[in-house]
């Protein structure tokens, strides 16, 4: 089983990226205190990145932004490419299933506090093909 669920803060605004075939993805990073606390007394956090696809991207890069409180429940990827110089790099990641935001949109922004990016919640089996990554 790979299953990975998180609660943090996004420390960026979404990245927005389309495939080839038009297909949304966003990535943004999550900042996850751990539970204990060092030798300094101080609890250490864990910046996680998250990458969503088709109508949970939709929806990431319309209701969540910078500081946003979310919980994303997903699975953990370790895909590898060969950088410029020619070094075999490693990414791991969270490819995102589902995720709740759990405050209220800040006031000001462009989008009511009322509304809800669950009005439509067939986003949540919009996956993409192996033909749609695209790094």
């Amino acid at each position: 089983m790979n299953k990975a669920i998180l609660i943090g803060r996004l420390t960026r605004d979404t990245d927005v990226r389309y495939t080839k075939s038009g297909t949304m993805v966003v990535s943004f990073t999550v900042a996850v205190d751990r539970q204990f606390k060092n030798q300094a007394g101080e609890r250490e956090t864990d910046f996680i990145p998250i990458v969503a696809w088709g109508r949970l991207a939709e929806h990431c890069s319309k209701y969540i932004g910078k500081g946003s409180l979310v919980c994303v429940t997903g699975r953990i990827q370790v895909r590898s490419y060969e950088d410029k110089n020619g070094q075999r790099r490693y990414v791991t990641e969270i490819i995102a299933e589902e995720i709740q935001f759990l405050d209220r949109r800040r006031s000001g922004d462009a989008e009511t506090d009322t509304a809800s990016p669950f009005d439509d919640m067939d986003f949540m089996n919009d996956f993409p093909s192996e033909d749609d990554v695209p790094f």
